[in-house]
């Protein structure tokens, strides 16, 4: 990628932190828990990336949250979702869930099955206005609508059947097979994370894998391909 056209900065998944506990295996991309890194404090209004993988029967007890919009992206499995609104769901790989924890909510999250294990990211994002309503969405999107394209799964205005968020965000997701290119605009005043969710992906020809995140400002035209097989998320943020 040229340094003329683009202003990036690729965070290194070896360099993320790391929580083990007997039942959870968590990186986290940015400052999280025990790891501080003050180069890795997030992006813009981007505050959590943890890629965590949850043993079978095991999971996070109720505990509570405010003032954050949080979302949770299944990779392979299922979580069982409780919380104080009195919401019950099972989120599984395809669907866009997102919790908005407001003025405060409590939710328990664990893996329903007694023989797989769980492979989520949570993502937490700052909200443009503290004190809000809680509020719980959940939405599911085929295979097909992401399959070699971008599909819009969460944003501000909820547009295209997209889940709301409370913050100047588009979030995109892609699975992308050998061959396949998808092509992002950019524009000049907005930024970008690119997340690796799963395989290997090229932005720009440079080759990115799993765990990798990449920060992005000043390019209009993100190129983003595989030759073999990759999961994407892209956060286009203000």
């Amino acid at each position: 990628m040229s340094q003329n056209t683009i202003n990036y900065l690729i965070h290194d998944r070896n360099n993320r932190g790391r929580s083990q506990t007997g039942w959870l295996d968590s990186f986290h991309t940015f400052s999280f828990s025990h790891f501080y890194d003050p180069n890795r404090m997030g992006f813009r209004s981007l505050r959590v990336i943890n890629d965590d993988r949850i043993a079978p029967g095991a999971g996070f007890p109720t505990h509570g949250h405010r003032d954050m919009e949080i979302l949770t992206y299944v990779l392979s499995g299922a979580v069982e979702h409780k919380d104080s609104l009195g919401t019950g769901s099972v989120i599984r790989p395809g669907d866009a869930q997102i919790m908005s924890a407001g003025t405060g909510i409590m939710h328990s999250e664990f893996n329903p099955s007694p023989t797989e294990a769980l492979h989520l990211l949570q993502i937490w994002i700052l909200p443009d206005e503290q004190g809000l309503a809680p509020r719980y969405e959940q939405k599911a999107f085929p295979l097909e609508e992401k399959r070699g394209k971008l599909r819009l799964i969460a944003a501000k205005d909820g547009r295209d059947g997209a889940v709301t968020i409370h913050q100047d965000v588009n979030l995109y997701t892609s699975v992308l097979e050998s061959d396949d290119v998808v092509n992002y605009h950019l524009k000049r005043d907005r930024y970008a994370w690119l997340q690796i969710a799963q395989g290997i992906a090229t932005l720009n020809g440079e080759e990115l894998r799993a765990g990798d995140g990449v920060q992005i400002s000043g390019e209009e035209k993100l190129e983003i391909s595989t030759n073999l097989s990759a999961e994407i998320l892209l956060f286009d943020l203000g």
